[in-house]
């Protein structure tokens, strides 16, 4: 990616490579752009496939050596689970 201020260019190769992976930024211009495109492949992973999303966290936060941040995964249920606020 080459980068000109706010401007961002990606090279046929790169969204290729990217679109591979399920990220789209072909038409991504702007840093912007790029941030969208990024949020909704998130978006995707989280509702499709929540455990290689936190892989790929885990992964992150190791690479740069901080911790990864607390599981934000919720449980949704029609059903009350045992103990459930409003089970009798």
């Amino acid at each position: 990616m080459l980068r000109a201020g706010s401007a961002v260019r990606f090279t046929p190769k790169e969204i290729e490579d990217y679109r591979s992976l399920g990220i789209d930024f072909a038409g991504a211009r702007t840093q912007d752009e790029v941030e969208q495109a990024l949020d909704r492949w998130a978006q995707t992973l989280a509702d499709e496939r929540p455990d290689l999303l936190d892989k790929i966290v885990r992964e992150m936060a190791k690479a740069r050596g901080v911790r990864p941040p607390p599981s934000l995964d919720l449980v949704v249920s029609d059903e009350p689970s045992a103990g459930s606020p409003g089970q009798s």
